[in-house]
């Protein structure tokens, strides 16, 4: 399944840079987390300081749920999840207490005459 999320960034050339940079190499510990839990493949594209992540999961590994607790329980995923709330910030639209927020979809040319 395809999954599309946002997500904002501090407003500060600085942090966005250094944000980048991690994301260049992520630890090898997060990709095997993401990877475990049924992502098959993910992007980020960044306009400004929004971010849009596009995420491809196996639906008969993935689960939002389980990986919310996979990575609870999950020291290092905890570390990074810190370290990125650094440079992170949340949409006006983020419930509160969480960080990437799914985006609805109002157009697919596949369904289309």
């Amino acid at each position: 399944m395809r999954h599309c999320l946002a997500l904002d960034l501090q407003d500060d050339p600085a942090l966005i840079r250094e944000y980048e940079q991690y994301h260049r190499q992520i630890w090898p510990e997060i990709a095997a987390h993401l990877r475990q839990q049924g992502v098959l493949s993910m992007e980020i594209y960044r306009l400004g300081t929004r971010l849009v992540m596009l995420m491809e999961t196996d639906d008969a590994v993935y689960s939002a749920e389980q990986m919310m607790h996979a990575a609870l329980g999950n020291p290092k995923v905890q570390e990074w999840e810190t370290l990125m709330w650094r440079f992170q910030a949340a949409t006006p639209w983020t419930p509160a207490g969480e960080k990437w927020t799914p985006m609805a979809q109002i157009f697919d040319l596949g369904l289309q005459r």
